[in-house]
């Protein structure tokens, strides 16, 4: 069995923990090292569309993807953004529903596929890993209700200023100190409710006030305080 364990430890990092898989046979995991796939996905490709049947989640292990709705008018409604060691598509295998949202690779991405019936014999043996996944639903349920705030009681401008704290406190930054996501005025206005020409007049004004640095499509916040401040942010 320790070579079928550790075949299938390796083709997904998200069984780094040998632990996790000890209460499967060795024909489940013979089942398991064949059927969990390693996917690539360039810059713009689709992994999950919304209203699909879901066959199991996707573990990022590199890259970052965007969760969005499509509106009665086509347009995108983004939800939020996923980053390495994040989980798509755990919710709708938990409630039995079709995916809620689409996911799109937002540069070259690589995920680990896990079908249902693994995912789902992992959740009940290992309650530590049950347990993260409680804490991660906990989190949308949370980021769901502040959206709403968001969107009702704030100004444009408080939320391009929130949005940008909470995108570096999400993704990161790079050694330049630029947010670890490059978006398209499109994608921003789209994240902060409003057209596009508010969003590019917004952003120039950060940058004037000397509140970010662009470069292209690049962002980098100057003075975190002031921007806390003015997106009131907690």
């Amino acid at each position: 069995m320790s070579d079928i364990l550790e075949n299938a430890i390796n083709i997904c990092n998200l069984f780094q923990n040998p632990d996790i898989l000890k209460h499967f046979s060795s024909e489940e995991l013979a089942e398991l090292s064949h059927e969990k796939k390693s996917i690539s996905y360039k810059k713009g490709e689709l992994i999950i569309e919304e209203g699909a049947t879901p066959r199991g989640i996707y573990f990022i292990e590199k890259g970052t993807a965007k969760l969005f709705k499509l509106g009665f008018n086509g347009k995108e409604q983004i939800i939020r953004f996923t980053k390495e060691g994040d989980i798509i598509g755990y919710r709708s295998i938990l409630s039995h529903q079709p995916f809620g949202a689409s996911a799109t690779a937002m540069d070259d991405t690589e995920v680990c596929f896990i079908p249902e019936k693994f995912f789902l014999k992992i959740l009940e043996f290992h309650p530590k890993f049950a347990f993260d996944v409680l804490r991660r639903i906990a989190e949308d349920l949370g980021e769901s209700a502040e959206t709403i705030t968001f969107l009702a009681q704030k100004t444009v401008r408080e939320r391009l200023a929130e949005v940008l704290i909470l995108l570096e406190q999400k993704l990161g930054t790079d050694a330049d100190g630029f947010i670890n996501i490059i978006l398209t005025r499109e994608e921003m206005a789209n994240l902060i409710g409003t057209a596009t020409e508010s969003a590019i007049r917004l952003i120039s004004e950060f940058r004037t006030d000397k509140l970010i640095e662009v470069d292209g499509r690049r962002m980098k916040i100057l003075d975190h305080q002031k921007l806390i401040k003015l997106g009131h942010v907690n």
